[in-house]
């Protein structure tokens, strides 16, 4: 299993008029954590595009809403990985609010394209082979 925690602070353009986090919104956190996990790997988006030619397309999410989250709160995004990925890859996200409290869940699965043939791929073997210490 392999988990990393970020932070991201609510900005007011991105709540609703009571001052919440508009639901709509949350995705963005998904992909903070998702892209942030990915760099903490040593890995980047734009060096998985650019150098290797593979994306990674959103397939299904899930979300559970517990508490809102609200204007200019400080947020704890945790990202965890825990199963290896196969030709899904599963990126769980855990929420947390300033006071450590869990206000939110989703679970996000996203499939690889290699982009030269636009065809379904297993994951990478550069990825996998980062991934390995943490499954074994």
């Amino acid at each position: 299993m392999y988990s990393f925690d970020c932070q991201s602070r609510v900005r007011y353009a991105d709540t609703d008029k009571m001052g919440y986090l508009y639901y709509g919104n949350y995705a963005i956190l998904y992909e903070i954590g998702r892209v942030e996990t990915m760099r903490s790997l040593g890995l980047t988006y734009q060096e998985m595009e650019d150098h290797h030619h593979i994306m990674m397309p959103v397939a299904h999410v899930e979300s559970r809403f517990m508490l809102p989250a609200k204007y200019d709160e400080l947020l704890t995004i945790r990202t965890t990985i825990e199963d290896r990925p196969g030709r899904i890859i599963t990126f769980i996200n855990d929420i947390f609010n300033q006071e450590m409290q869990l206000i939110h869940k989703a679970v996000v699965k996203l499939f690889f394209i290699d982009m030269k043939t636009n065809k379904n791929i297993s994951c990478p073997s550069f990825l996998a082979d980062k991934l390995l210490p943490y499954f074994e």
